[in-house]
């Protein structure tokens, strides 16, 4: 059978396995993204997939790399109530510039009114309000999909530097895959992507924010910092909880 079509598995729960995931990064190590992702995108490798973006300071490009093959993907955002007025002119600029299938993700109303009335828990506890706002709504929504991609990169942070462009979702029990078309591009990378392709960048990225989150969580970043060392900052907390950090690697 060739390799580059759909996987072998069943179609009762779980969805995928580690050695799935191992397969993939095995049979597309040394392909260039446009070409591995064009062949996932167009051969059904992964079922069902969706695209989560934070519509952040790089997000254009995966959001353009993938509108090109298939611009019919979905695209989830999470809109938690706490975003930069910024974020949203932004998200709504490349959704048409892109003509990109974007669903709005929102908290649950009763959660809120019943653990963050207030509307202040990020100010006390990150990770609850992260949970809330974040974690659970795209829980929800992904429970729908088979795959989900990501705009990580392995420059962003120490907690990113080792991962695959595929992985299992260890958020989810039924074999989720995790995908990261980025994973190993370099912030060189992303800037010529972006001036190829005429890419407008987030508003944000000009005055010091080279990784954007929730307004009241995200700092600008000094000189020599590490390009997430504005979110959470004075918190003992990386990421938000939609993925893990210093998850192993599948090689």
């Amino acid at each position: 059978m060739n390799e580059l079509r759909a996987i072998d598995r069943l179609d009762t729960a779980p969805r995928f396995s580690e050695h799935d995931a191992i397969r993939l990064n095995r049979m597309f190590r040394g392909s260039e993204t446009d070409e591995w992702l064009r062949a996932v995108i167009e051969g059904n490798l992964v079922g069902d997939a969706a695209i989560v973006s934070s519509f952040g300071a790089e997000s254009a490009a995966l959001l353009h790399l993938i509108s090109q093959i298939d611009p019919k993907v979905p695209v989830l955002f999470l809109e938690t109530g706490k975003h930069f007025p910024e974020t949203l002119a932004y998200r709504d600029e490349l959704t048409e510039r892109l003509g990109l299938n974007r669903i709005d993700l929102y908290p649950d109303l009763g959660d809120l009114e019943t653990r963050d009335e207030s509307g202040l828990r990020w100010s006390y506890d990150p990770d609850g309000c992260c949970e809330l706002r974040k974690v659970k709504p795209l829980a929800k929504a992904l429970a729908d999909f088979d795959a989900s991609f990501t705009g990580r990169k392995a420059f962003q942070s120490s907690t990113r530097a080792n991962l695959p462009r595929f992985e299992l979702d260890t958020s989810d029990a039924q074999g989720r895959l995790k995908i990261n078309p980025l994973i190993d591009w370099s912030a060189e990378d992303i800037a010529t992507y972006f001036e190829t392709h005429d890419l407008p960048r987030h508003p944000l990225v000009e005055r010091g924010f080279p990784s954007i989150g929730c307004s009241p969580c995200t700092r600008q970043v000094g000189e020599g910092e590490d390009p997430r060392a504005g979110r959470w900052a004075g918190w003992d907390k990386v990421e938000c909880g939609i993925h893990k950090p210093g998850e192993e690697p599948f090689l």
